[in-house]
C-alpha cells in the first residue's frame, strides 16, 4: 500500500475515532450504561442470561442483585464446554478463540474467551485508537513509513474440538488484517515460532534489515532483544541501527525498573513512550498525551467496569462500585463484564483514579501480588517507587527483582526478603538497603508502623542474584518470552526459595 495513501486513511480515521473518544470522556456514565444494556440484551437468551434473567434487568442496581461477582474458577465449567465445541452458553455468538493465560501465581492454565466481537470492537480497535491517539499528539510523525517491530508470544496455536487455544498475541497475529502485517515486522512466520531464544535470533536477524520506526511488547522482553539487536550489530545504541525510530508502545509489565535501561540505549530526548493497559480478558486503557504517566479508561470496547476498594476487597463487607462513585487516588480491585461472555469478573489488577473527568488511571498492582502478612499491605506501586528513590540514591540500575515474607519464629520478629538482579549493582549494599527501607516507610504508612522501632518487621534482608538468575528461572519453568513475567511480590515464599536454590 503506498505510504501517502496510509497516511489519508489514517488521517481520515482519526478524524472520526478523536470525536468518538471526546463524546465518551464528555458522556461517560451514559456510555457505560447504554453498553450494559446492550451486552445484557444481546446475552439474554444464552445459558448464563436465563439462569440470571437479564430479560428482567433494567437498571444496574437489578444487574447487581441478580448477576454475582465472580472468577475464573466460577466460569471454569463453561468455559470448558465452550472449548469443547458448545454454542450459546456465556455469549450467543459462536467462540473459537480463547486466550492461554497462566499468570504469575499458577501453573494451571487459564483459557480466557476470545469472541469474534472482542477481537474487532476491544482489541483490534485499541490496536488502532493507539495510533490514532499518537499522531493526534505527533502530527509530523513518520510512522507509516517505516515498520512496527512487534514482540509477542512464543506460544503456538492449538486446535481442540474445533476451537483454537495459545497466547492471546498469537491469536491476534494470525486474525491479523493484510495491511498491518504489510506496516509490521518480523513476519508471521517468525513471530508465531515457540522455541523462544530460535524466535529471538531470527527476529534479530530480520528486523535490523527493516526501517524500523516503532517497537510494542512487554518492557522485560523487548529490553532483551534490543539488546541482542545492539550485541548482533555491535553498535551503540538503536539509532544507530534504525535511525527513524521515535516510540515505544508498551504495557503487561510495570516500565519503572526498566525505564533508565531504556534511555541509555535509546539516547534521544525526542524518543516516545506510549504506555497500554491490556489483557487476556480485554484492552482497557491507554495513554492518550505525551510524556505522560496517566492512562485514559477506554470506555466503549464493549467492557462494562465495576470496582472492589481494595480495603474492603475479599471481606464480609466487600462493596462493588460503579465506575461514576469511584474516587481519586484509592485502591481499587477491577472487575469487567465484556463482550467475550464475562460476567462481574475479577480481572486481578487492581488500579487508582488520577483523574475523573475524564476518567484516568494508573495500574497499581494485582490482587494477589502483594505482601499483607503483618499488616503492611505492601503493593507493587509502593515497592517500585521506592526501589526507584533507591537506585537513584546509590546509581545503580536494577534488572529484575521478587519479594516475600520471612514469617515470624519464636520470638524473632518477621521482615521481608528480597531477591535483586542488578544491572549495575550500588557500591554499598549495606546503604542500598538502608535507603529502600526509608523509602518504603515513606510511600507506605502500614510498612512504616510495623517498622517502627522494629515492632513487628525487622529491615529488608536482600540477596543479590547472579547474571541472568530470573532468566534461568522462567525458561525452567516453560514461561519464556510473551506475557509471562516475574511475580514481584507474594505473601508466600514459593518463588524466593525456589530462586534462591538456583541462585547458588
Amino acid at each position: 500500500m503506498p505510504i501517502p495513501l496510509v497516511h489519508s486513511i489514517a488521517s481520515w480515521f482519526l478524524k472520526k475515532r478523536i470525536h468518538q473518544m471526546e463524546l465518551f470522556m464528555k458522556y461517560p456514565q451514559e456510555v457505560q450504561n447504554e453498553l450494559l444494556y446492550q451486552l445484557l440484551d444481546k446475552a439474554k437468551d444464552t445459558e448464563v442470561g436465563k439462569k440470571y434473567g437479564f430479560k428482567e434487568i433494567k437498571n444496574y442496581d437489578q444487574f447487581t442483585q441478580a448477576v454475582p461477582i465472580t472468577s475464573y474458577e466460577d466460569n471454569q465449567a463453561y468455559i470448558e464446554r465452550s472449548r469443547k465445541g458448545e454454542n450459546n452458553i456465556l455469549w450467543p455468538t459462536p467462540i473459537k478463540w480463547f486466550a492461554q493465560s497462566s499468570g504469575t501465581t499458577n501453573a494451571r492454565s487459564k483459557y480466557i474467551p476470545v469472541s469474534h466481537e472482542s477481537l474487532e470492537d476491544c482489541h483490534y480497535a485499541a490496536s488502532k485508537d493507539l495510533l490514532c491517539v499518537y499522531l493526534n499528539n505527533n502530527p509530523d510523525s513518520h510512522l507509516f513509513k517505516g515498520k512496527g517491530l512487534r514482540l509477542g508470544g512464543s506460544k503456538e496455536l492449538y486446535e481442540n474440538n474445533g476451537t483454537i487455544y495459545g497466547d492471546l498475541s498469537a491469536i491476534l497475529i494470525d486474525n491479523m488484517p493484510f495491511w498491518a502485517e504489510f506496516s509490521s515486522t518480523p513476519n508471521n512466520d517468525v513471530s508465531l515460532l515457540s522455541d523462544w531464544e530460535i524466535k529471538m535470533q531470527a527476529i534479530v536477524d530480520e528486523t535490523i534489515q527493516a526501517n524500523v520506526t516503532s517497537l510494542a511488547g512487554v518492557p522485560s522482553w523487548m529490553l532483551v532483544l534490543l539488546n541482542n539487536v545492539l550485541e548482533t550489530t555491535g553498535k551503540n545504541h538503536l539509532f544507530e541501527v534504525w535511525p527513524n525510530l521515535e516510540v515505544y508502545f508498551h504495557g503487561g509489565v510495570s516500565f519503572e525498573p526498566y525505564i533508565n535501561q531504556y534511555k541509555n540505549i535509546l539516547p534521544r530526548d525526542s524518543f516516545k513512550y506510549y504506555e497500554i493497559y491490556n489483557a487476556s480478558e480485554g484492552f482497557f486503557a491507554i495513554q492518550n498525551s505525551n510524556d505522560s504517566n496517566e492512562l485514559l479508561l477506554m470506555l466503549d470496547y464493549g467492557i462494562f467496569y465495576e470496582f472492589i476498594p481494595m480495603d474492603t476487597y475479599g471481606t464480609s463487607h466487600q462493596k462493588i462500585i460503579p465506575l461514576d462513585e469511584v474516587v481519586l487516588h484509592k485502591n481499587y480491585a477491577v472487575v469487567i463484564t465484556t463482550n467475550a461472555g464475562l460476567w462481574r469478573y475479577k480481572i486481578g489488577d487492581t488500579v487508582r483514579f488520577t483523574s475523573i473527568s475524564p476518567y484516568r488511571i494508573k495500574v497499581s498492582g494485582r490482587t494477589k501480588h502483594h505482601i499483607n502478612v503483618f499488616g503492611e499491605e505492601l503493593i507493587i506501586e509502593n515497592a517500585e517507587e521506592a526501589l526507584r528513590n533507591a537506585t537513584k540514591a546509590t546509581q545503580s540500575e536494577i534488572k529484575d527483582y521478587t519479594a516475600a515474607p520471612v514469617f515470624m519464629e519464636g520470638k524473632e520478629k518477621g521482615a521481608h526478603e528480597w531477591i535483586i538482579e542488578f544491572k549495575k549493582p550500588p557500591a554499598n549494599m549495606s546503604a542500598f538497603n538502608t535507603i529502600l527501607d526509608k523509602a518504603l516507610q515513606e510511600v507506605n504508612s502500614d510498612y512504616e508502623a510495623k517498622r517502627f522501632n522494629n515492632t513487628t518487621l525487622n529491615p529488608p534482608k536482600i540477596h543479590t542474584a547472579r547474571e541472568d538468575l530470573f532468566y534461568d528461572w522462567l525458561k525452567a519453568n516453560n514461561k519464556l518470552g510473551g506475557q509471562h513475567k516475574v511475580p514481584r511480590l507474594s505473601n508466600k515464599r514459593d518463588f524466593v526459595n525456589e530462586l534462591l536454590l538456583l541462585n547458588r
